[in-house]
């Protein structure tokens, strides 16, 4: 196989890998019922002056499967991780004892695990046309190749090559999904 096609196809490929962390992250920050630290990976906190991401100001630990413990590294900060926390509307109150922040994360209604359901299928959706994009991309670049005098059957094998990832990665993206599902699911 021609060099040049053979870095197209590993480009592809990596890119395609990037598209599934980035679905990762995505699915990890959506609750599903349990307390996880992951689900305030977003969250912005007024440091003096500055916004900083809450996990550089405190230490966020999940007590049990229903309780987040912020402890801020100062204390001085507890206001102002509360306003934050208070901003970011989470549909949790925050319950600050001069010490420590508490997040009592309530049980999910049938309702709201269905909305959970379809962010989640959202999220497995955009991470898919990612990958499409990918391949478009990829079978572009090696038309491009034709051009420049690679037979046409080493095209159409890079093309197929380019399909078989796309196919892979897709799996893989609706594999996630499945399993993120069933743990929004699971009561």
């Amino acid at each position: 196989m021609n060099e040049e096609l053979q870095m197209i196809l590993d480009d592809a490929k990596d890119q395609m890998q990037k598209a599934i962390v980035h679905l990762e992250n995505e699915l990890a920050k959506i609750r599903a019922g349990r307390a996880n630290p992951m689900m305030l990976e977003n969250i912005m906190v007024d440091y003096y002056g500055n916004r900083t991401p809450l996990r550089h100001t405190a230490n966020i630990n999940s007590q049990d499967s229903r309780t987040l413990i912020i402890q801020p590294w100062e204390s001085g900060m507890l206001e102002a991780i509360d306003k934050a926390l208070q901003a970011a509307n989470l549909g949790i109150t925050p319950q600050n004892d001069g010490k420590i922040i508490r997040l009592s994360i309530p049980p999910l209604t049938e309702e709201r695990r269905k909305e959970m359901v379809k962010k989640v299928k959202g999220e497995a959706e955009n991470c898919k046309v990612s990958i499409r994009t990918i391949r478009k991309e990829t079978n572009e670049a090696i038309k491009g190749l034709l051009k420049e005098g690679l037979p046409e059957d080493e095209v159409k094998e890079g093309e197929a090559k380019s399909q078989a990832l796309t196919d892979e990665f897709i799996v893989h993206a609706d594999k996630h999904a499945e399993k993120k599902e069933q743990d929004i699911m699971t009561v």
